[in-house]
Parts: structure tokens; sequence; C-alpha cells
């Protein structure tokens, strides 16, 4: 979000517009998801398997009465490596474009945080609708990833 402030000398400086992030871990690697659409951050629990469903579909699981598809966002990045899978985010319905409640099961999630434009290199996704772009900062890489339920 941009914001402006007056300089000592009278101008007004606008301030660089930022997206809050939400960081999290699969296998080995950082990624992060623009927090707008997410709905919540839940413990992993048990989840029922639906014969026949695609390979990236984990199962279901009751979260509040609403019946929640959790899909494994390692198979949908081609994502290697294993881990805890401790934590399930929750995307906000209406932010994403599949018509139920849907939820990625991540291995853990890290932090909140502001990224400037400028922290963002889009040049590097060779064209790749899953990932916004890489992250840059803090002597490391973030990949930004978008939402994607199938």
């Amino acid at each position: 979000m941009a914001s402006s402030q007056r300089a000592a000398d009278g101008e007004t400086v606008v301030a660089e517009e930022t997206t809050q992030v939400l960081e999290f871990g699969l296998g080995d690697e950082t990624y992060c998801l623009d927090i707008a659409y997410i709905d919540e951050i839940v413990d992993a629990g048990d989840l029922t398997a639906i014969p026949n469903s695609p390979r990236h579909v984990e199962g279901v699981m009751d979260l509040r009465g609403k019946t929640t598809t959790i899909i494994d966002p390692k198979t949908l990045l081609g994502v290697t490596g294993t881990g805890a899978r401790e934590r399930i985010i929750v995307f906000d319905p209406e932010e994403v474009d599949d018509g139920g409640t849907v939820g990625w099961v991540v291995d853990e999630v890290f932090q909140v945080r502001d990224v400037a434009a400028d922290q963002v290199d889009e040049a590097t996704t060779a064209g790749d609708d899953s990932v916004r772009g890489i992250v840059k900062g803090d002597d490391r890489f973030v990949v930004w990833v978008e939402p994607r339920t199938e």
C-alpha cells in the first residue's frame, strides 16, 4: 500500500507500495503467498481420502462445519522433499476461483512480511503462471506463488 509523507522541505514523498505475504516452507525451500488470498491458518488434522481424486488432492476435512478440500501444493508446483506437513493454509473462497473451501497443506508457516515491488524479480519465472516472482532479501530467495487449486 502506498502512503505519502511530508518531507522536511515541505515536498510530499510517496512511500513505496508494498504487499503483505505469508512465508511458508515446502521441503527445503521457502515460498510465499499474498495474504489477500488467505482466510486462515489451521493445524493439520485427520483427512478423509476421496477415491479417484486427482493426485494433488490429499482429501477433505471438516473445518467449522464446512467440508474443506486439502491440496498438496508440492504436487501442483513440482516441489520435491519431505517435511512435517504441520499447517494448512485455507484460502478465502471469494478470492480463489474454486467455488468451495480449499486449503494447502504445508510443512511450516514462518511469518507475514511486507514485500516492495523492487524486491520481486519477475524475469526469472520463465512464464510460469503459478509463480509471481522471486523475492530477494536477507541473503535468501523466496518463491512467490499464486494460490492454484488444480
